[in-house]
């Protein structure tokens, strides 16, 4: 569609076009949301659908070799995903649970998985390769859609707890699973099978589990006492080089990330690094997901390949909406009934990790440069199109488990009050003395011993508690007077 705007621009370097595009991609992905946020939808769900706009089969307004040499953005979203879910990995918080937690993970990441590779590869007949890859993407579950539900609820309890943990130990499942399943795949296509086509892929993500620990030991320790900036800078380049011994291993940096996050908050109790990346990372997942969207293939949906059995993949990607849906839920429902959870936990858990988006995606799309050719594009499009469907359906499943689960509103009153009898409501004293307290509190956090300040801010901060003095007013009024 602008292609003669691209040629004029683009005639002596493809670097004006490169920029260009990126402005398009960051433009379209931020008036999507404006779409989604009337409709109450999450923002990854307008990314794709930009993208799937802005690709060749709408607007086509992305040059294809521009979408193609954006291969690392991928790299790096998962690497910032991966390191804010770290932050949700908080030992404290799995010593409640322990070992209930593990086994709840393990039955509804593998039951979805099993039941996807029963489906596709039994029952469908699709090749192999692609059915095991499939089954492994299925176990993965998106942490950001299930995190924003709960703040935006402010849910709490057992409930909750536990589902911030299985989400946590969730991917991590799903990343092995996604490594053994990729070995196997490749075997498959190859020359044969042999033990090291699974150990090796195992050992590297080992590796990069170790290489995450020493880098989380490390940015507590470059941490202390470093302007804001500097944290920025030092834990970014801390996420690329993750991001490049993956790339040259040909693994996924999901894990060293998602460790290196781990042992950091462990560490310092610091939340402050997670929110301060999470204010520099939506460009780079805007252009992920909406690079993801450009990806899709909207004449594969109804087209037949003999290279995965010859079935159409709308109808492949409705049966594996469904049936990983039930797996997880199944799943989820055993796990809790053999560490004999509450009801309330037991039957709702399930629907709470309905969403699949970011790691899902993010393997997708290596799974998809490993497979290569109609087969890796098909891959994409399968989960693309079944991650739309689950962005649309999944928040909303999430924030109604929450409810019936007694987490938040009505029912979460209704459960604390058949506890015992409500408490009475706190006098204007109390409720004076608990902000102080708070107050006290934040102060202390943003002291000037946790942060070093600049000679600029110092000399503000000094300026400002001198206005704010009792002479201050004082020395006004005589200099007022005198005039």
């Amino acid at each position: 569609m602008l292609d003669k705007f691209y040629a004029a621009v683009g005639a002596d370097s493809p670097v004006p076009v490169v920029i260009i595009s990126v402005a398009i991609m960051l433009l379209a992905g931020f008036l999507g949301t404006r779409l989604t946020k009337l409709l109450r939808l999450p923002n990854v769900t307008a990314y794709i659908l930009v993208g799937i706009l802005l690709g060749p089969y709408c607007f086509d307004l992305v040059p294809e070799y521009v979408s193609q040499g954006m291969d690392f953005i991928s790299d790096i979203a998962l690497a910032f995903i991966a390191f804010s879910v770290g932050e949700y990995f908080r030992f404290s918080t799995l010593r409640k649970n322990g070992g209930k937690v593990v086994v709840i993970t393990l039955f509804e990441a593998l039951l979805a998985s099993v039941l996807v590779f029963v489906l596709t590869y039994f029952i469908l007949r699709l090749g192999l390769a692609f059915s095991i890859i499939l089954s492994a993407l299925a176990s993965a579950t998106a942490p950001a859609s299930t995190m924003m539900t709960i703040r935006q609820t402010g849910a709490r309890g057992d409930f909750v707890d536990t589902l911030f943990s299985v989400v946590a130990l969730d991917d991590v499942v799903g990343l092995l699973a996604y490594s053994v399943a990729v070995s196997v795949a490749l075997a498959s296509l190859g020359n044969g099978f042999s033990a090291g086509d699974v150990l090796l892929p195992i050992a590297w993500n080992i590796m990069m589990v170790a290489i995450g620990i020493g880098l989380g030991f490390l940015l507590k320790f470059l941490m202390a006492k470093r302007s804001t900036d500097n944290r920025l800078i030092v834990s970014v380049a801390f996420l690329f080089a993750l991001c490049g011994v993956g790339a040259a291993v040909d693994v996924s940096p999901l894990l060293g990330c998602m460790a290196m996050g781990t042992v950091y908050i462990n560490l310092s109790g610091d939340d402050k690094l997670f929110k301060q990346l999470n204010y520099f990372s939506p460009p780079i997942l805007l252009l992920f997901f909406v690079k993801s969207g450009l990806g899709f293939r909207l004449d594969a949906l109804v087209s037949v390949d003999k290279s995965i059995g010859g079935m159409p993949l709308l109808v492949i990607g409705i049966l594996y909406f469904v049936v990983r849906i039930v797996g997880k839920y199944g799943g989820a429902f055993l796990g809790c009934a053999i560490v004999k959870k509450p009801a309330k936990v037991r039957n709702f858990l399930g629907m709470a990790l309905t969403p699949q988006a970011g790691v899902a995606i993010g393997l997708a799309a290596l799974g998809a440069r490993v497979l290569g050719g109609d087969m890796g594009s098909m891959l994409q499009t399968v989960i693309l199109s079944s991650s739309i469907l689950y962005e649309l359906l999944g928040p909303a499943l999430a924030k109604l488990s929450l409810y019936l689960s007694g987490s938040y509103g009505q029912a979460a009153e209704a459960a604390e009050g058949a506890e015992g009898a409500p408490a009475a409501p706190p006098t204007r004293e109390q409720e004076v003395a608990a902000l102080k307290e708070r107050m006290s509190a934040i102060q202390k956090e943003i002291s000037a011993k946790e942060y070093a300040r600049t000679p600029e801010e110092e000399a503000f901060l000094e300026a400002t508690e001198e206005a704010a003095s009792p002479g201050a007013e004082y020395n006004r009024r005589k200099f007022i007077n005198k005039r």
